[in-house]
């Protein structure tokens, strides 16, 4: 007792008298949603070294690593007194240095401060004060404390520092998974790491992985068919890279948080992965100066799994150097499906509804469709599928570009308009600027019923991991517009209805667009020159929508299907359709009191609602019957009441449109709000009138 009550004060007094440990640097790492490496950043003096820990390394290694360099590792209290006296004895018996005597642990104070001199004395010093030094951290820290630090800075040759940098350089892999050959190397490479490198010695690298498997096979680790087999792997003759997946938003997350020794990002590896393979692939038929990029986006939570910048980070010539994932661009038709969502919400239009294209001037304002042919009466579906301009421009007219800039807005990803500029007709067709990964989240909103979520780049917290949830359309425009882009033609030898997608191309050839989705993902593609120079000849269609096919075959082998339509919305054909949205005709202007007029309640109320109230809707002027939308709903029947009364299914911001029988409309966005003041998605309400 009295021994041991010694040892225990002779510890604490160690503990206490011990200096703190240095700080060793680590390379900062940038992680995926698993934890899994995407790309880690070299110290500033170039060397690499990744934090390990026992639990990142093959348990083989670890039980090779202290047979054959401290056996005693787990017993001894630093230093190892049997192993010091072999040392010494096999110096006098043969006049040399036959095997060092220093433990684990006085390697690792050897690693933590090392000490220069190569005479006798300063040898003799050093040996010493490193024993005084493993002594101090074992009374600190535990063994497998003291194995991590060892797993962390012991040199593989080069630049390379630990276990998980020598694993990846040499293996190209994490060391959680080693195979006897490779963990025997990697136990040989620390006692003469330039001597053994494999890349330039490979023979003496592999003569050093064979002493290893021969003594430990020697002391029964394992088998000698497994030393015969092992010894005949050949010694990886070549250094690899490191990881450098997604090397922009790597690049972004450590400008956000320079002092963070880690970054745990939203984006899935093996997606990364795959997705980097594909541009790499493709970039190379697309033309000199061309490149492309991706971003792919989980539907319910906005968090982006993938984010391809370009094919290549070091191609000057494609601008390698340009997260093109960010760049502003024109967005040319892919901007039209949230025209046709507010139309649906507003109540103006049906995927059924009829409606014509054909030539039409708007002021000065004259569009075409990029066929320059006109297709007569469509659908407001085909007009969609077919992604024809002039419908979407009548449409536009009717919402309000305003309106169609404020939704965008307000759901988190505006558009880019130059200084003073407001948004006009033009913004329909691509005449305003938008990143890829804008287009992303907003056709994600569409995806997920009408509900956008603003990008999540990160896991690890901060602002960008807030829920941010905001309404892009209702649910029911967002099915239909899901409903009509599943139905666009596939790209020529692509199977039909796999995804809902759309292309679009910009003034002069510039840019070429594919986004696209199926009930989970999102999938945006870009191509095009990142100067800004014109591609002749290149469109969406042909030159960016066979990569989005490609991309979504890669990831998933069967696409997950959208769910049913809302209950609200209506699954008919046009003859069924209230006779207001069999065929849509330009708004009757409100100047000459033609179209009706929604007195009461106005527009940007907030109306208190008790119990079961209903709430008075006021309308004045309008010809025939007038139709209610909530939210692009029908409410009811037409009536031809002035004064109507209408109960709203909930509380919550709701959209209320009145359209008469020549087709002309007024619409009003009113907040409900109930005894709790609660928010929440307002349903189509039950209309009657007086």
């Amino acid at each position: 007792m009295l021994l041991a009550g010694g040892s225990t004060a002779w510890l604490a007094g160690m503990r206490a008298a011990a200096p703190p440990l240095p700080r060793v640097a680590l390379s900062v790492e940038v992680l995926d949603r698993e934890g899994r490496l995407l790309r880690p950043f070299a110290l500033a003096d170039g060397r690499w070294r990744l934090k390990a820990e026992t639990s990142d390394v093959d348990r083989r290694y670890l039980d090779m690593l202290v047979a054959y360099e401290d056996k005693r590792f787990w017993q001894h209290g630093g230093v190892d007194p049997l192993a010091l006296l072999r040392a010494a004895g096999q110096v006098i018996l043969h006049g040399r240095i036959v095997s060092g005597g220093s433990t684990l642990t006085m390697q690792v104070a050897r690693l933590l401060e090392p000490r220069e001199g190569s005479g006798l004395t300063a040898r003799l010093g050093a040996k010493l004060a490193e024993m005084r030094r493993a002594l101090e951290l074992e009374a600190r820290l535990s063994k497998r404390e003291i194995l991590a630090l060892y797993l962390t800075l012991a040199p593989y040759g080069g630049n390379i520092e630990g276990v998980r940098a020598a694993s990846l350089a040499w293996f190209g892999k994490e060391p959680r998974r080693l195979s006897l050959a490779e963990a025997a190397l990697l136990v040989a490479l620390p006692q003469a790491p330039e001597a053994r490198r494999p890349d330039r010695h490979p023979a003496r690298a592999a003569r050093a992985r064979d002493t290893v498997l021969a003594r430990l096979g020697e002391a029964g680790l394992f088998g000698e068919a497994e030393v015969v087999f092992a010894g005949r792997a050949p010694v990886a003759a070549r250094r690899l890279a490191l990881p450098m997946l997604a090397a922009h938003a790597a690049e972004a997350a450590r400008r956000a948080r320079p002092a963070a020794p880690a970054h745990r990002l939203a984006l899935d590896a093996s997606v990364q992965a795959r997705l980097e393979g594909l541009a790499a692939e493709r970039v190379r038929e697309l033309g000199k100066g061309v490149s492309l990029a991706l971003v792919m986006v989980d539907n319910a939570s906005g968090e982006v799994l993938a984010r391809v910048s370009g094919a290549d980070p070091l191609d000057a010539e494609r601008a390698g150097a340009v997260d093109l994932t960010r760049a502003v661009r024109s967005p040319g038709s892919t901007l039209k499906p949230f025209i046709y969502g507010l139309a649906f919400e507003d109540g103006l239009a049906h995927p059924e509804t009829l409606i014509e294209d054909r030539p039409a001037r708007f002021g000065a304002y004259r569009p075409r469709n990029f066929d320059r042919d006109y297709q007569g009466t469509v659908s407001v579906r085909q007009a969609l599928q077919l992604s024809l301009n002039v419908p979407a421009v009548v449409l536009l007219q009717a919402v309000g570009p305003q309106r169609l800039a404020s939704r965008l807005g307000q759901s988190g990803f505006a558009l880019k308009l130059p200084p003073g500029e407001v948004p006009g007709l033009a913004v329909g067709l691509g005449g305003v600027g938008m990143s890829l990964d804008a287009l992303a989240g907003l056709y994600a909103g569409i995806a997920n019923g009408g509900q956008a979520h603003g990008l999540r780049d990160r896991l690890d917290g901060g602002a960008s991991e807030v829920e941010d949830v905001r309404r892009l359309m209702s649910p029911v425009a967002a099915a239909y517009v899901a409903q009509a882009l599943a139905g666009t033609p596939a790209p020529h030898n692509e199977r039909p209805g796999r995804i809902a997608f759309k292309t679009g191309t910009s003034f002069g050839y510039r840019d070429a667009w594919a986004v696209g989705f199926d009930g989970r993902w999102t999938i945006a593609v870009w191509v095009g020159r990142p100067d800004g120079q014109p591609v002749p000849g290149m469109i969406g269609r042909e030159a960016a929508a066979p990569i989005l096919f490609d991309a979504f075959a890669r990831l998933v082998t069967r696409p997950v299907p959208f769910g049913p339509l809302p209950r609200e919305a209506l699954d008919v054909r046009n003859a069924e359709l209230p006779l207001p949205l069999r065929h849509f005709g330009r708004m009757a202007g409100k100047e000459n009191g033609a179209g009706p007029l929604i007195a009461f309640p106005p527009d940007g109320a907030s109306l208190d609602r008790e119990g079961d109230e209903p709430l008075v809707l006021k309308v004045s002027g309008g010809a025939g019957p007038l139709t209610v939308f909530v939210d692009g709903v029908p409410a009811g029947q037409p009536a031809r009441a002035a004064t109507m009364f209408w109960r709203p299914a909930g509380t919550g911001f709701v959209r209320l449109t009145v359209m008469d029988a020549a087709g002309s409309t007024d619409s009003v966005t009113l907040r409900i709000r109930g005894a709790a003041d609660q928010d929440g998605g307002a349903q189509p309400g039950r209309l009657s009138g007086r």
